[in-house]
């Protein structure tokens, strides 16, 4: 039990001590490599024009608004948009539902460790 609450108490201070970290590229394959340090404003977006290309970037929360972005981006003419805030959430959706599953069954192997 000792053992248990020590690792979350290592994960706890790992966490805290993090910022928010976003996917940043303007390309067409959604193969996404580079990550950027955000503010604590920020989210992370994942916009994608209507000819394909897909930009990923930091950008403040109050600025995920369709007529904001129209502003920021205005050679895009036409384009769909996600905001969140969690690290490296404007993946694409293979990669994001790969890293899901992976901390799903991270978070189930260190509760059998605890407990064992």
């Amino acid at each position: 039990m000792t053992r248990c609450l020590w690792v979350l108490l290592c994960a706890g201070i790992l966490h805290v001590g993090s910022g928010l970290r976003c996917y940043k590229c303007a390309d067409y394959t959604g193969r996404c490599e580079n990550v950027q340090e955000c503010t604590y404003e920020d989210s992370c977006i994942s916009l994608s024009e209507r000819g394909g290309k897909t930009i990923r970037q930091c950008i403040r929360y109050t600025d995920c608004d369709n007529s904001r972005l129209s502003q920021m981006f205005p050679a895009i003419s036409g384009f769909t948009y996600r905001c969140c805030s969690s690290n490296l959430c404007n993946s694409s959706n293979a990669v994001s539902a790969a890293a899901s599953m992976l901390a799903l069954v991270g978070s189930l192997l260190s509760s059998w460790w605890c407990c064992t």
